[in-house]
């Protein structure tokens, strides 16, 4: 399976759940959050995920914490498309979730969605509904079914590959998530996290697939460093894909 259309793109996933105590460059406030986004985009990402934050630092879904970030973050980086965060744990009611998202008065380009988690499908055709992007994530074979089953693939913006959330050996559940998958007439991104995130960023660009880099995947360099913030982590990730073009063996996987 080759999910690759046209040239690589990096997406900056620039804090998820992680806090300043895990890295001080993490963004929790909109201000922050802008700065890392215009540093990613300087360095080569050509979109940005943000985990949206309350005034207590907490993730949050509601339309002001929403139209807050965005706003800042547009403001930083014209014209780069945004997408935002709606993990359950955010917000765990699912009638709950559903309202919020109806509520948005500033909308994302796009949101992405795990697909196994309770109310997927339904926030899945809400999304889409208002016009919102869908990053549909599968994390395994079960994930990836049910995507297929439900008829939206197709009208996805993209297919968010995460093997490395799944149980048992990454890679296994990478291949398996694949041959589930088929061919897919939409962009996939691969990515990892922590121990799997640069070798799935390598594989990504080895197969053909969008990728994403930042300190949401990931706090050290591929060396093992710590990275100074987002910036460094996209460009690492730029590097490795121009190697990997260029038929250099970044040498972080042997398959």
């Amino acid at each position: 399976m080759n999910g690759g259309m046209g040239i690589m793109l990096i997406k900056a996933a620039i804090n998820g759940s992680r806090t300043r105590a895990e890295h001080p460059a993490v963004p929790v406030t909109p201000a922050q959050q802008a700065r890392e986004a215009r540093l990613a985009v300087a360095a080569g990402a050509g979109a940005i995920h943000v985990h949206v934050r309350n005034a207590t630092e907490q993730e949050s879904l509601a339309p002001e914490d929403v139209g807050r970030t965005l706003a800042a973050i547009r403001a930083s980086c014209p014209g780069i498309p945004i997408g935002i965060s709606t993990g359950a744990w955010i917000v765990p009611d699912v009638s709950q979730r559903l309202s919020l998202v109806r509520a948005w008065d500033v909308l994302p380009d796009f949101a992405s969605v795990n697909v196994h988690e309770d109310g997927a499908l339904q926030l899945m055709r809400v999304l889409l509904e208002c016009g919102i992007g869908v990053e549909a994530g599968v994390w395994n074979v079960r994930s990836a079914q049910a995507l297929l089953s439900c008829g939206l693939a197709n009208e996805c913006l993209r297919i968010l590959i995460e093997p490395a959330e799944g149980s048992g050996d990454a890679m296994a559940n990478l291949d398996e998530i694949e041959v589930t998958l088929g061919r897919l007439s939409r962009p996939c991104l691969l990515h990892g996290f922590d121990a799997h995130a640069w070798p799935l960023v390598e594989i990504a660009a080895r197969r053909g697939y969008d990728t994403r880099a930042g300190l949401e995947d990931t706090l050290t360099l591929p060396d093992g460093s710590p990275a100074e913030n987002n910036a460094a982590l996209v460009s690492a990730a730029a590097r490795m894909a121009a190697q990997v073009a260029g038929g250099q063996a970044p040498g972080l996987i042997t398959s």
